[in-house]
């Protein structure tokens, strides 16, 4: 599927859906006089889906991918951060929301490497680089592509087909 808008993609929603997580953790009290570390572990959470946006919106897939790298850092901040504050014992009574906010982060970075290697394997540069030429190029690949599936698929069901005959006429001789 292709993504027209980086608010599609489903990478940047679960980051987001991260950052509301873990606004709500430092909400808490446990954060309240620990205002370095609170912000610290915001601005990480906040980085990765405004990276992921601003990579999407620059039009190259290396910019993209510079951006992707980032968010996955990002990713890996906050996985820090949650383990060093779930060896605080100030932070004992948030235990057992940090471990679910530590693997959603690490699903979002593995996410985002599999994204990353996706667009290094390209050929496509990115939509800034897409003239009418080149789109063309690309249409004419997808619908041979296609066209080629067709034909293969036809070719299965006659040979298929052929090999359901062959059985018949087979059964018919035995049956005489």
């Amino acid at each position: 599927m292709k993504y027209k808008r980086f608010e599609d993609l489903p990478v940047w929603k679960s980051a987001i859906d991260l950052a509301i997580r873990i606004y709500a953790l430092t909400a808490t009290q446990e954060f309240r006089r620990q205002r370095s570390l609170r912000d610290q572990l915001e601005r990480a959470v906040v980085s990765i889906s405004n990276n992921i946006a601003e990579g999407f919106e620059r039009g190259t897939n290396q910019e993209l991918l510079t951006f992707i790298y980032i968010a996955r850092g990002s990713s890996g901040e906050v996985r820090s951060m949650l383990r060093l504050i779930g060896s605080l014992p100030l932070f004992t009574k948030l235990e057992s929301q940090l471990q679910p906010l530590s693997v959603q982060a690490s699903n979002i970075a593995s996410q985002l490497g599999g994204w990353a290697t996706s667009l290094q394997n390209s050929d496509i540069k990115g939509q800034r680089y897409l003239t009418d030429k080149s789109r063309r190029i690309l249409k004419g690949n997808k619908d041979r592509e296609e066209f080629l599936e067709q034909l293969r698929q036809m070719n299965e069901q006659r040979i298929a087909e052929m090999e359901e005959k062959r059985f018949a006429e087979r059964e018919e001789k035995k049956n005489c």
